[in-house]
C-alpha cells in the first residue's frame, strides 16, 4: 500500500518531454540555478558517459566535459524539476553503456566518432550559400 503511494506522487513528477539520449551523445543541458531570490538558466554541454535508467524516479545520467584542462563531471536525475530542457547536439558511436574509460584520456585521443544522422548528411552535401 505504502509503495503504491510512492508510486502514485512520482508518477506526477516524471517528466516526458525527455529526448532520446543515450552514452557517447553529446548534449547541452539546461539547469535552473537558484542565486540569492533571482532564478537563471545554466548550460552544461559535455559527453553522456553513462546513463543508468532504472525506477522511474531514480534514472540517472553523468556528463563530461573539460574545462579548462580539468575533467568536470556532473550527474543529474532524470526526472529533476531543476533540468529545464535537454538538447541533444550529436550521436557518437560508441560500443559500450559506460565510457569511464574517457577519464584517462586527454586531447584528441578522447574524441568520440560522430555518427551521422538523417539530417547530417543532407547538410553535409548541400550547396553552399553565396554571400
Amino acid at each position: 500500500m505504502l509503495r503504491k503511494a510512492i508510486a502514485d506522487i512520482e508518477a506526477k513528477y516524471l517528466r516526458t518531454d525527455l529526448p532520446e539520449m543515450r552514452a557517447g551523445d553529446s548534449v547541452r543541458v539546461h539547469t535552473k540555478i537558484k542565486e540569492g531570490d533571482k532564478e537563471r538558466i545554466q548550460v552544461f554541454e559535455g559527453v553522456v558517459i553513462a546513463y543508468r535508467k532504472g525506477a522511474p524516479g531514480s534514472s540517472m545520467f553523468t556528463v563530461r566535459k573539460v574545462s579548462y584542462g580539468v575533467g568536470v563531471e556532473r550527474m543529474f536525475p532524470v526526472h529533476s524539476p531543476r533540468i529545464d530542457k535537454i538538447e541533444v547536439v550529436g550521436h557518437g558511436g560508441v560500443r559500450r553503456s559506460r565510457l569511464y574509460f574517457l577519464r584517462g584520456l586527454q586531447g584528441k585521443a578522447a574524441r568520440l566518432h560522430q555518427e551521422e544522422g538523417p539530417g547530417a548528411a543532407d547538410a553535409a552535401h548541400a550547396a553552399p550559400t553565396p554571400a
